[in-house]
């Protein structure tokens, strides 16, 4: 199975997440979140696509890769999973890197909230990397999905429902 930047998001975000993402239990197609959040990608810059390539590499898809300056873009809708998406661009850079493609960086972009983060590749980055990916495969080579636990970012996940389909109304979220 190839690793996604996917993957490596839900190993940052929730690890019921990932294992149901990886188990082929998908959500977002019916998440009003996960379209919004995919409209704001595809109108934010529209003249990108022109500009910029898609760049598909051992398993992982890249949106917008400006191959002259060697930069990833990718945009999402908040900063509220900030390190998730740290992580996700962290591991397209790896995997840039493994393909022979170094000195590259990635710019995250949150156009709702009119703010850019720059995301290079460090000293010590590539340990870090290897180590998610083996915990996103050991996570999902599990049994049983790993049990629920509560986050304030439930309320905005396509897996909500799913997860809270046998709570209590009284059973508050954090």
């Amino acid at each position: 199975m190839n690793i996604t930047g996917t993957h490596i998001a839900y190993l940052h975000t929730c690890h019921r997440k990932l294992w149901l993402f990886a188990h082929g239990i998908r959500m977002e197609h019916t998440s009003d979140i996960v379209a919004e959040g995919k409209l704001i990608g595809e109108t934010s810059y529209p003249d990108r696509s022109k500009k910029y390539t898609e760049l598909e590499l051992d398993g992982i898809k890249i949106d917008f890769y400006d191959a002259k300056n060697k930069v990833i873009h990718e945009v999402k809708k908040t900063d509220k999973v900030e390190q998730a998406h740290i992580a996700q661009v962290k591991y397209y850079l790896y995997i840039l890197s493994k393909n022979g493609i170094e000195g590259a960086s990635a710019l995250l972009e949150y156009p709702k909230m009119r703010q850019t983060q720059i995301v290079e590749w460090e000293e010590g980055d590539q340990t870090l990397v290897q180590g998610w990916v083996q915990e996103v495969k050991a996570l999902i080579s599990q049994e049983n999905c790993p049990s629920l636990e509560k986050k304030s970012i439930c309320r905005s996940c396509s897996y909500f429902d799913f997860c809270y389909a046998t709570e209590s109304a009284d059973n508050e979220l954090i």
